[in-house]
């Protein structure tokens, strides 16, 4: 199982950077290959569907789209902006939407999101989903939401609070497992009757850009 695992924060010292290297540690512990990457590695200029046309996908998007293509499941920490989804993570999932075959298609995904707030950053993480589920990624139903994320790592870089580092690891092992079940029917080449039913799950995988207005 070879899992991507980034955070969407750009931000030196990000209490989401922190949280996404924990969560690497552990899906290590758990048997979990981790391409742990830096989203400056995937820098990209606004999405422009006129750029797109005439330029094809920047060089950034074409770097995600092919760690996430690598990858059999990916592990995001993503902030909360305003109540809402990162901006610049919106923006990367837009241009590699406009990969093909679409790269996010039939990727399980576990969300986490780190704030000093009480919250944790769980209203971000609701919006998130919609986008990578509209692109048929399958969101993993928990999500975790560290709050007070200032005070919650101790000098290992460990989650201070016992309950909150037991919900971690109980749903990052929960998730890989998942992962590994999915990973051979919407990931891998298959042959006879099970190739049929992954082409009708495949199928099932609404591709939203067919259906949406040219911008």
């Amino acid at each position: 199982m070879k899992l991507l695992a980034f955070s969407t924060s750009l931000r030196d010292g990000s209490f989401n950077h922190k949280l996404i290297e924990l969560a690497a540690r552990i899906a290590r512990r758990d048997g979990a290959e981790v391409d742990l990457a830096d989203f400056h590695e995937f820098d990209m200029p606004l999405y422009d569907a006129d750029m797109n046309r005439e330029e094809g996908l920047p060089h950034g998007a074409l770097a995600l789209e092919r760690r996430i293509l690598n990858a059999d499941a990916l592990l995001i920490a993503t902030p909360e902006y305003n109540y809402s989804m990162s901006g610049v993570f919106k923006n990367a999932i837009d241009w590699v939407s406009r990969a093909r075959p679409m790269p996010w298609r039939g990727k399980a995904i576990y969300l986490m999101s780190a704030s000093p707030s009480a919250m944790g950053g769980i209203r971000g993480l609701w919006q998130t989903r919609v986008p990578l589920e509209g692109c048929g990624a399958l969101v993993f139903p928990d999500m975790f939401a560290l709050p007070h994320s200032d005070k919650a790592f101790d000098q290992d870089g460990n989650l201070a609070d016992r309950e909150n580092a037991k919900r971690l690891e109980v749903e990052l092992l929960g998730f890989i497992r998942m992962a590994e079940a999915l990973a051979p029917i919407c990931a891998k080449r298959l042959t006879g009757t099970a190739r049929q039913k992954q082409r009708e799950i495949v199928a099932a995988l609404e591709e939203e850009s067919k259906i949406q207005p040219a911008s």
